[in-house]
């Protein structure tokens, strides 16, 4: 498996990995079966089974800054994009949009059934289909080919990413293609070069591919025809706050999975309700093996939060969260439902209409950000290395911290 779906198995994934993060900038360039030179924790930040600060905070008990500055880096890369996103959320509104008005191409059926014709690109769609998973070289290179080569919409090949990626994340997703596309830095394409494949796929993958590489000899990149700066619109989210008074429940969603380790932790709550977004899911044509990950995850996240705060706990994956928070809220008498606020995403669209439901009902809903959200949100006003940069300064000092603190403690905690 990738990524497993629980935070338990996955803490174990990260501490499995840790010894080899310092070659993590020498290595991670290279796909090769098993991706073992990639943590593959992506599926887990992703829904938050663990954090980025869990993970770097790991990594720098083990390793000083210096050494695995690039993996940080690339832990953060997530991070810039949902924080980028959530200035600009009417980018998300125009490629959904987009989706809707787009006509069907019956080339896009033959490549997600690994049926393009290209060996490279039918290897590559065959993995993601099968595995749920791509190295992010492969996906660069799969989307620069289906953009500059195929000439076809880069949304459609945004929602086949969204649609299997265990890891799909509106924001990163979505803002990536943009990238290959030309539309998110402006006068800028990536475009997949044989000398790249060549370089860094693995032996035995080039010996089986060899022949889908003609196709990236002389690439052509496509110059978007319109490409504008898209305006901050959404400079700050509505600061919202429990009323300790009231009677609450709490509502923990797939966005979130870990809130028994968020500023939510030492509050008291009448009831947990834990939800699937089964809605979204059916929208986007999610493939049973990654409903059966998230559902497992969901169950892992009700076990947990049942154990930390010792109420009723219900897990509903199948109908709809608007539906099943307002049956769960009733039964229980509650006034107010408190979450971890969901960032731009088929979640956040969702938002509006469930509020005016519980509204309907009496209730409450109280959103809540993650101080360490909240922190570097307008780090991202313009480009990464901007916000790296911003956010670099505080990483070195809490690194210098770590070193300088319990050093010895670090070999009990952590598996050699």
């Amino acid at each position: 498996m990738i990524c497993p779906p629980s935070r338990i198995a996955t803490l174990g994934h990260l501490d499995k990995f840790l010894p080899i993060v310092g070659l993590y900038a020498r290595d991670r360039n290279h796909v090769k079966p098993g991706h073992s030179s990639v943590s593959r924790l992506s599926p887990a930040i992703r829904h938050r089974l663990i954090t980025e600060e869990e993970v770097v905070a790991a990594v720098l008990q083990f390793h000083p800054f210096g050494r695995v500055e690039k993996f940080i880096q690339e832990v953060y890369w997530r991070r810039y994009w949902k924080s980028w996103l959530a200035l600009r959320p009417e980018v998300w509104i125009d490629y959904l949009k987009s989706l809707t008005d787009m006509v069907e191409d019956p080339a896009i059926r033959r490549i997600e059934d690994s049926r393009s014709g290209n060996a490279v690109i039918d290897h590559f769609a065959n993995e993601l289909v099968t595995t749920g998973y791509l190295h992010n070289h492969a996906r660069m290179w799969f989307a620069a080919w289906w953009v500059h080569e195929a000439r076809l919409p880069w949304q459609a090949g945004a929602a086949f990413f969204y649609r299997h990626l265990l890891d799909g994340d509106p924001a990163s997703n979505t803002l990536s293609w943009r990238w290959v596309a030309g539309l998110q830095t402006p006068g800028k394409t990536y475009l997949a070069r044989r000398s790249n494949l060549e370089k860094y796929m693995a032996p035995e993958l080039l010996d089986s591919l060899s022949n889908g590489l003609g196709e990236f000899e002389k690439p052509q990149a496509l110059q978007p025809d319109l490409i504008f700066k898209p305006p901050i619109t959404r400079p700050d989210w509505p600061l919202e706050i429990l009323d300790l008074s009231k009677t609450t429940g709490l509502w923990i969603h797939e966005e979130d999975l870990s809130v028994e380790n968020s500023v939510l932790a030492s509050h008291s709550f009448s009831a947990v309700l834990v939800t699937a977004d089964a809605e979204s899911w059916e929208h986007h044509r999610f493939p049973v093996a990654k409903k059966q990950w998230l559902s497992d995850a969901l169950q892992d996240a009700t076990t947990r939060a049942e154990r930390h705060w010792k109420v009723p706990t219900i897990l509903e994956n199948l109908s709809p969260h608007a539906d099943a928070l307002l049956r769960w809220a009733k039964s229980n008498n509650l006034q107010q439902v408190a979450a971890l606020r969901p960032e731009v995403g088929p979640l956040n669209d969702s938002l509006t209409a469930l509020r005016a439901t519980l509204s309907q009902a009496g209730i409450c809903l109280i959103l809540i950000d993650r101080p360490e959200d909240l922190k570097i949100r307008h780090f991202a006003t313009g480009g990464f290395f901007q916000f790296w940069e911003r956010l670099r300064k505080s990483l070195v000092i809490v690194s210098t911290v770590s070193a300088a603190t319990a050093p010895q403690q670090l070999w009990m905690d952590l598996p050699r």
